[in-house]
């Protein structure tokens, strides 16, 4: 038990790192910003798909149920990272940024016969920008510029179970603990603006797998999930400092704050998936999911108020898509047991931007899982994928990344009896 509270320990001494913001993007002043991928690197490099996987050498923490499925003998620890360049284009110009982020760190064992137990450290939004922008102020007809500055995201710790009652359906669940800040500001000549939420709440995911032999190569899985919508209790505040120039030597500054309580939702999520496994080889998935944000409460600026409105999202539809093929996951040549990924998804937007829809998300994965053979280990896995990622709208901003997403699966053997003669 020592070994598996230091692998949590870890995760947990990893929280300032992915507490860093991880994207550049001018959409995470919106909302509660970017959502994150979700997955960790052999679901990235099926672009997100896990819904309806059950691998027994790693840890899928999309669908809880799957923990039933991780080898007995095993103890999985599994830490990701990415490195991303993105393009931003809007009319003529262009311009490039990068970011480089921790990812997660997830792990898992078998706590009992058909019984196993996955826990982590995950990303939920990220917030990061930073731009000025020349705007002209009606009321004095002139130019000024304004600087936006936005940090911050959610983020979560779980602790998750999945129990297989009988043969071939498990049921599963993970309970999160859910943090972070939403930090915004915009500041010019005549004035500064802050927005600000501190978040404090929990987070609980359901899920169902119902897997069946068609044969004695092919299998089929099929998995749903349910992730509880609610509110955050979360009170965000926005101040706002008026700057009057009363001399050319004096400033007054006129501080007003407004509080909107209770006025910060997490929505419901609801997915569904489905997996077709042939001979240990061939994994082809697709997933559904929909999560329903128009319900969802978030504060709103009405001049003179500050005050919750379900007005400011819509609700998110996403397809995810992918494969795996390994040759012989049991062989003995390296190159035999090297699997290969490849994934697409698409997804409708979350946000509202001045009243129009924000922009939609197409995404293509690949990646490899390459076996660590030693004379220790040979069942740990180094995961690398690549991924394209763009998010475009008419009249809005054009984004195109390219994303490494790199993760390092350790796979121990821990609880096996030896016999001594």
């Amino acid at each position: 038990m020592k070994k598996i509270f230091a692998a949590m320990s870890i995760a947990l001494l990893a929280t300032p790192a992915l507490a860093q913001s991880g994207t550049n993007s001018p959409y995470s002043m919106y909302g509660i910003g970017v959502l994150s991928d979700q997955g960790n690197s052999f679901n990235r490099g099926m672009n997100g798909v896990g819904v309806g996987l059950r691998p027994h050498n790693q840890i899928n923490y999309l669908n809880p149920a799957s923990y039933s499925a991780v080898d007995s003998l095993s103890f999985i620890f599994d830490a990701g990272l990415s490195l991303q360049m993105t393009n931003f284009k809007e009319g003529k110009v262009s311009k490039n940024a990068n970011n480089a982020n921790f990812e997660y760190a997830v792990g898992g064992f078998r706590l009992a016969r058909n019984l196993g137990v996955g826990f982590g450290l995950l990303p939920v939004s990220n917030i990061g920008y930073n731009f000025a922008k020349t705007e002209t102020v009606v009321e004095g007809d002139f130019a000024t510029t304004s600087l936006y500055y936005g940090s911050g995201g959610l983020h979560e710790v779980f602790l998750g179970l999945g129990w297989s009652p009988f043969s071939g359906f498990s049921l599963g669940v993970n309970g999160g603990y859910l943090w972070g800040e939403i930090d915004r500001k915009v500041t010019n000549s005549y004035i500064i603006k802050s927005q600000y939420c501190n978040v404090s709440s929990y987070k609980l995911d359901f899920g169902m797998q119902y897997q069946q032999k068609l044969n004695s190569k092919d299998v089929l899985t099929i998995g749903a999930t349910y992730g509880l919508g609610h509110s955050l209790k979360a009170d965000p505040t926005s101040s706002v400092i008026s700057l009057r120039q009363i001399n050319s030597q004096t400033t007054k500054a006129d501080t007003t704050t407004y509080v909107a309580k209770d006025a910060l939702d997490f929505p419901t999520q609801i997915s569904a998936g489905v997996a077709y496994t042939h001979g240990n080889k061939w994994t082809v998935g697709v997933d559904y999911t929909l999560q329903q944000w128009a319900e969802a409460k978030y504060p709103e600026d009405k001049g003179n108020s500050y005050v919750a409105s379900k007005n400011a999202y819509k609700d998110l539809h996403r397809v995810n898509a992918g494969l795996e093929y390994c040759q012989n996951p049991e062989g003995r040549s390296f190159m035999s047991r090297i699997r290969y990924r490849l994934g697409a998804s698409y997804s409708t937007p979350y946000l509202k931007i001045n009243g129009q829809d924000g922009p939609n998300q197409i995404s293509v994965s690949a990646g490899v899982g390459i076996p660590i053979v030693n004379g220790f280990n040979n069942r740990s896995i180094l995961n690398i994928s690549g991924q394209w990622v763009r998010n475009e709208a008419t009249g809005l901003i054009k984004e195109n990344t390219f994303r490494i997403n790199v993760g390092f699966t350790f796979n121990e053997r821990w609880f096996a009896k030896w016999k001594f003669e």
